[in-house]
């Protein structure tokens, strides 16, 4: 099989073989592709889960439950800096 590769996925095959992990690009390909089928196992298996949660969301917004975009970047920044602080501590 031939496989003609974007100048970016080249530059990106090119970083993964700099970085000394892989001895080939096989190897790289092999390591992407199982990451891809990882991903896509995870997706197929939350998908319950994660379609409940869509749900969840319309029906608040639905019912005026939302933020603002000032509130849910404020509320992000706490999010990140209390994952941050509590990954310091560990």
């Amino acid at each position: 099989m031939t496989i003609i590769l974007s100048p970016e996925h080249e530059r990106l095959l090119a970083q993964a073989l700099q970085t000394g992990a892989y001895s080939n690009p096989d190897e790289v390909i092999s390591r992407a592709l199982e990451m891809l089928n990882s991903e896509e196992q995870w997706l197929h298996e939350q998908s319950h889960e994660i379609n409940a949660k869509i749900e969840r969301a319309f029906t608040q917004f639905e019912r005026g439950e939302f933020l603002s975009d000032e509130e849910a970047r404020a509320d992000m920044q706490r999010r990140k800096d209390s994952w941050l602080s509590d990954r310091r501590r560990s």
